[in-house]
C-alpha cells in the first residue's frame, strides 16, 4: 500500500474555495486548513479547537507526554522559532524539559506533519557552512494562532512578520514538490561570514536560490544574498547551474539582473524544479 501525505491546500488549491482570502496578511493569518473554508468556520475558532484536539488526544497516542502544559509551551516556542535554525537545547530549556525530550517532541511534530526542517546546504562550500537545520511550520495560520496574533492586521507590525512570510513561501514550495512527486530537496544556507539564503531548492548539479521578503515594495538590496551566493558557487564550481529568485509581498513582477522578483501571488505560477545543468532556466509553468 502506498502511503500518502496529505498537507493543507497550497495557495493555488485554496483558490478553489469562493471565500478564500486574497490579501497577503489574511492569507498568512488564516492559514490553509480546508475546513475553515469548506465550513465557513472562523480561523481562530477552528485553530483553537484543532490545537486542543491535537495536544489532548493525538499527542498521547504518538508519545507518552505526561506534562501537556510543558508540551504546549514547547509548541508555542517552536512557533516563535519558525524560519529560524533549530537549537534543541535552548528550546528544551525554555520549555523546562531536557534536550532529549525536546528532540523527541520535535520528532512528534514532524511525524504529524505540523513542522518540517530544512537541512543546511553545503556542496563544495562545506568548510564555511553552519550546519544547523531550519524549522518551518506547514501552516502559517497555526503559527499565528500559537503566537497569539488575533487579527490579520496585527501582522503588519509584528516582529515575526518576515519569519511567518518566509515559512509560508517555504511551505508552498515544499507542498508543490510533494504534490508533483518531485525528488528535489529543500535546504537553507548560512555560512560563518553571515551570508544567508532562505531557500535552496537543490538537484545534483542545479539549484534555485530564493529569498522571501514580506515587504510590498521592492528594495534595492532584496537580491543581495542570492547574488552573493550565486557568485560564490560559480567561483567554486562553475558546472553547477544556479537560478536566483526573490518572492516578495508586492504585486509587480520584475527581473533585476539575473534574479527574478516574484510577487507572492505568483509563487504557484513558477516552476520550482531546478533546470538540468546546461538546460533552460526554470521559469513560469
Amino acid at each position: 500500500m502506498t502511503k500518502c501525505r496529505l498537507y493543507p491546500p497550497s495557495w493555488a488549491e485554496l483558490q478553489q474555495f469562493p471565500d478564500a482570502p486574497r490579501d497577503l496578511l489574511e492569507v498568512l493569518w488564516s492559514g490553509a486548513y480546508p475546513r475553515i473554508y469548506d465550513r465557513g468556520i472562523p480561523p481562530s475558532q477552528w485553530l483553537a479547537d484543532y490545537l486542543a484536539t491535537y495536544v489532548q488526544r493525538d499527542v498521547r497516542q504518538l508519545l507518552n507526554v505526561t506534562d501537556l502544559q510543558a508540551f504546549t509551551a514547547f509548541l508555542r516556542l517552536c512557533a516563535g522559532a519558525t524560519a529560524s535554525e533549530v537549537h534543541l537545547s535552548r528550546l528544551g530549556a525554555d520549555a523546562g524539559v531536557s534536550h532529549n525530550t525536546a528532540r523527541a517532541w520535535l520528532s512528534v511534530l514532524e511525524a504529524s506533519h505540523l513542522v518540517f526542517r530544512l537541512p543546511a546546504w553545503h556542496p563544495n562550500l562545506r568548510k564555511r557552512v553552519v550546519r544547523s537545520s531550519k524549522l518551518h511550520f506547514v501552516d502559517t495560520g497555526l503559527v499565528c494562532h500559537l503566537l497569539g496574533i488575533r487579527a490579520p492586521e496585527e501582522l503588519r507590525t509584528h516582529p515575526l512578520r518576515g519569519a511567518v512570510f518566509e515559512t509560508w513561501v517555504a511551505a508552498e514550495v515544499m507542498k508543490r514538490g510533494r504534490h508533483e512527486g518531485l525528488t528535489t530537496e529543500l535546504f537553507h544556507y548560512r555560512d560563518s561570514a553571515g551570508l544567508e539564503v532562505d531557500l535552496v531548492v537543490g538537484a545534483v548539479r542545479s539549484v534555485i536560490l530564493a529569498e522571501a521578503k514580506s515587504g510590498a515594495t521592492i528594495a534595492s538590496d532584496y537580491p543581495d544574498s542570492v547574488r552573493r551566493l550565486t557568485a560564490a558557487i560559480e567561483r567554486r564550481d562553475p558546472q553547477i547551474r544556479v537560478a536566483s529568485r526573490v518572492v516578495y509581498g508586492g504585486d509587480e513582477r520584475q527581473t533585476r539582473g539575473s534574479t527574478e522578483i516574484i510577487p507572492w501571488r505568483d509563487v504557484a505560477k513558477v516552476s520550482w524544479q531546478p533546470a538540468p545543468a546546461g538546460g533552460p532556466s526554470s521559469s513560469t509553468t
